[in-house]
């Protein structure tokens, strides 16, 4: 983790920042950074706790702004130290904010009460009364956690949560709850320009789950090392004696976190040898049909209506962990079944002329091979065209230039847009499209790269063809490619 006294700005970074009243005694609060997908989360929440609540960003557009809008809470464009004044009881500042940020350093220089977003959610939300179980991974933790909270809805309790997707099931990504637990996705990402430790750090778990661990966030971790003791001083957290930790047996750099927890720990995965696993595996194109068991014994038949293996062993951490909870078996396979899963997690945008055009947030190498061979089990006479957009920190960095290559092999035409180019972006550490397309030709599927999504949109609508199946994958927007294919097709007949 960063030491922010090693940073250049460190006389910026470290001050002494006022203690949080207690959260009976907090009722304005300011959001720095609010239509962020998390940000506006925590907006809703404090909304429905009581608070009044305010926020600002540099642009509020749809679906979040709306969002806001319809909670009655204020959003205001723009930046400007007049936004805290008067001073709310608390200011939450959001991970993107630099220390030179207006409103940022407006609630440094006057002494404000101000959290990072995880700290706000850990004061506000969680309590010696509140258990906490906290979903963390370097894949799959948004779907882990909503098939979770699915499951116990399903299974008639009230949790409160806060997930960073969309559950298609309900429309929502965070709920105050009536029961325990609250049910948190937790992210290894820093939380503020004064607090570099990763947020699931300020989330006390009781119990957690860790689905995957494999180098990611290459901007803020120096290398794979750094960025397993993340994950080491999170499961350390459990150490108390209800703790329970679920990790994924099958793969080695997870299991090896049992040696760094003083927790129970109980193991999930494919291997027959994990104490929850899956038998009589059957995919069909509606999703998956399995066996659970435990100990090697079963506790009855499950559908998952999604594809792939990586949520197979998703589902797996659910069960495991929802049984700790109480749930029976059938409420399980209830809630399995009745799962209309994550927006943007395999979802469905639309179908034209035979087209069928699915939209994933997939980002890492492994996120996107996972991601085709899941698709290519669920379709496996048609297909399958992946494109994809570097944009993430992680993707758009050369250093997994040779991954991406090897990612593809599912696919049966593969388009690439360039990575978009930011302010400290230098040239011989970003992504080259070109060489990743050549490794992919090498091996693999007919390949090309375009500059943008305005120039791939054309080739793309001459390469599809009645029986496709086009999956594009970016964790922003793509410039709207989803809906642009779709009326696109419309368009052509």
């Amino acid at each position: 983790m960063t030491d922010l006294h090693d940073l250049p700005d460190a006389h910026l970074r470290v001050f002494e920042r006022p203690d949080a009243p207690p959260p009976e005694a907090i009722d304005s609060v300011h959001l720095i950074g609010i239509c962020g997908t998390g940000m506006g989360a925590l907006a809703g929440l404090l909304k429905a706790s009581g608070c009044t609540v305010r926020g600002s960003d540099e642009a509020a557009y749809p679906p979040m702004s709306t969002h806001l809008a319809e909670q009655g809470i204020e959003v205001l464009e723009g930046y400007d130290p007049a936004h805290l004044d008067p001073p709310p009881d608390l200011v939450v500042v959001g991970n993107a904010c630099r220390p030179t940020h207006p409103e940022a350093t407006y609630a440094r220089e006057q002494g404000l009460v101000q959290l990072s977003f995880p700290e706000a959610l850990a004061h506000m939300m969680l309590s010696d009364e509140r258990r906490s179980i906290v979903v963390a991974g370097t894949h799959g933790k948004t779907t882990t956690t909503g098939l979770l909270v699915h499951v116990f809805q399903t299974a008639a309790a009230d949790p409160g949560f806060l997930v960073g997707g969309v559950m298609q099931n309900t429309g929502r990504s965070y709920a105050l709850g009536t029961d325990q637990p609250f049910v948190i996705e937790g992210d290894e990402y820093d939380s503020a320009y004064f607090d570099k430790r990763p947020k699931f750090m300020h989330y006390r778990p009781e119990k957690a789950i860790v689905t995957s661990l494999e180098f990611d966030h290459a901007d803020i971790y120096d290398d794979p090392p750094a960025y397993a003791a993340a994950f080491e001083a999170f499961v350390g957290q459990l150490g108390h004696r209800d703790g329970l930790l679920a990790l994924c047996g099958d793969d080695p750099a997870v299991a090896a976190l049992a040696d760094h927890t003083d927790a129970r720990v109980r193991t999930y995965g494919l291997d027959a040898s994990n104490d929850i696993s899956a038998a009589d595996l059957r995919v069909t194109p509606e999703g998956q049909h399995f066996t659970l068991t435990m100990a090697g014994l079963s506790r009855g038949e499950m559908f998952l209506p999604m594809h792939g293996r990586h949520n197979l062993q998703n589902a797996l951490a659910v069960a495991l962990m929802a049984l700790t909870e109480g749930c029976s078996p059938q409420q399980i396979a209830e809630g399995f079944r009745t799962f209309q899963g994550m927006k943007r997690r395999q979802e469905v945008r639309g179908e034209v002329n035979d087209v069928r055009v699915i939209d994933d947030f997939a980002h890492h190498p492994t996120a996107v091979r996972t991601t085709l061979q899941g698709l290519r089990s669920a379709y496996p006479e048609r297909r399958l065209v992946a494109v994809f957009e570097p944009r993430s920190n992680t993707s758009r960095r050369k250093l997994f230039e040779a991954a991406y290559g090897e990612a593809f092999g599912a696919a049966d035409r593969v388009l690439l847009s360039a990575p978009p180019v930011r302010h400290n972006d230098t040239n011989d550490a970003m992504l080259d499209p070109e060489a990743v397309v050549r490794t992919i030709r090498a091996d693999g599927p007919p390949a090309a790269a375009y500059p943008d999504a305005d120039t791939l949109l054309p080739a793309l609508v001459e390469v599809v063809r009645p029986g496709d199946v086009v999956v594009i994958m970016s964790n922003g927007s793509f410039d709207g490619l989803h809906a642009r294919l779709l009326e696109a097709l419309e368009a052509a007949g």
